[in-house]
């Protein structure tokens, strides 16, 4: 085993319950050695974890950081974070045969650990307008995102990200043209279940995160009244479950709203498979929620649910493709209720069985294949 090559992961997140990052680990794990480093406990498939602790910013937010942002110093900037730094202390004086950044802000640290072995940039989004609907973020950070997309991602010897649109973006602002990866979940052998009883039972499950507006969500059940019910398994934000504990005084009036714990991304499509309808309007209020296809989307689908959905870019261009739902026609709550109450239990039960049948193009095992030929071209290279 010793022999084996050695890869580095570096993500600035809890890599324990990062679904993408953990897919990715298992795949580079097939080939390589891996040590990662991150927030939280050692994740599955890691042979070695290195913790970040969980308040050390992984952005230039210490008083330091933040002079150097406002004084535009990119290059002073780009290891400024405490994570950055801890990153480099951990690590000091390995070898590896390939490193992957997660994220843009990641890309300072893999290079410089990289010390001139390949490196993977797998980007999960847009990065120069990753919270871009926070001012502060806005005026001090997309500054410093767009300067590291524009530095490190030309050197870089393999790109990945989440959608074909995202990637365009890319190759358009910075001529290079990330192949695409998308957030497909593990397939799941199991069976659609009968819409049956008298309620349709409405499901979501992902981030308790503010600018999603799940708000909408229960807007949406409260209007569409008896006959259907509202299931929530929600991860609560970084702002000690404000967020949460507003949607969930939100819903206190609705005895068919639900809120369950958050359930392990191993778990969830066979928690979903109880439920009829996955529901997700996120409105466009940045170019990455206007783009989004998230994680639950492949979810509902392993899940074998029909899917309701708002008409945004990518995640309307899947329900269409494979028939797993409807699109409401616009994200306010009037537009949502009806595109829900238009579809009769004939229809829900249509729709699950096609996710049935896309289940498998649209598990991980397609998109595997793309990290699986980053890794072996990498390591061949390294």
């Amino acid at each position: 085993m010793s022999d084996r090559p050695r890869a580095l992961i570096v993500s600035f997140s809890p890599i324990h319950r990062d679904a993408r990052v953990l897919r990715q680990l298992s795949v580079v794990a097939r080939h390589a050695r891996v040590t990662t480093i991150g927030y939280g406990p050692a994740p599955a498939g890691s042979e070695e974890h290195l913790r970040i602790p969980d308040d050390a910013a992984s952005l230039p937010q210490t008083v330091r950081g933040v002079l150097t942002l406002i004084a535009r110093r990119w290059r002073a900037a780009e290891l400024a974070s405490p994570a950055a730094r801890l990153s480099l202390e951990l690590v000091a004086g390995r070898r590896w045969d390939m490193v992957v950044a997660n994220d843009a802000r990641a890309l300072p640290v893999a290079f410089r650990l990289a010390d001139g072995a390949p490196v993977w940039a797998d980007l999960h989004e847009w990065a120069p307008e990753e919270r871009s609907h926070v001012p502060v973020w806005k005026i001090l950070v997309a500054p410093l995102m767009d300067h590291l997309c524009r530095t490190y991602l030309p050197r870089c010897a393999a790109t990945t990200t989440v959608g074909l649109a995202i990637s365009e973006l890319y190759e358009e602002r910075y001529g290079v043209r990330p192949a695409v990866m998308r957030n497909t979940a593990p397939w799941t052998d199991l069976a659609p279940t009968p819409v049956d009883g008298d309620t349709i039972r409405l499901v979501h499950s992902g981030g308790a995160v503010p600018g999603r507006r799940l708000e909408t969500i229960i807007d949406v059940a409260d209007r569409l009244g008896e006959g259907y019910s509202l299931d929530l398994f929600l991860v609560p934000a970084k702002d000690g479950e404000a967020y949460l504990e507003g949607l969930r005084e939100r819903a206190s009036s609705n005895p068919r709203v639900t809120f369950h714990p958050p359930v392990p991304a191993t778990e969830l499509p066979a928690t979903l498979n109880r439920f009829d309808l996955g529901v997700y309007w996120i409105p466009p209020y940045s170019r990455n929620a206007r783009l989004a296809l998230p994680n639950k989307l492949f979810d509902f689908v392993q899940g074998r649910l029909a899917i309701a959905v708002g008409p945004s870019q990518e995640m309307e261009s899947v329900v269409r493709e494979h028939d797993l739902g409807v699109v409401s026609e616009d994200f306010d709550v009037a537009s949502c209720v009806r595109s829900v109450a238009a579809m009769t239990r004939d229809d829900i039960a249509r729709f699950k069985s096609n996710a049935h049948a896309a289940s498998r193009p649209l598990s991980f095992e397609s998109d595997a294949e793309v990290a699986d030929g980053v890794v072996r071209t990498l390591l061949s290279a390294g």
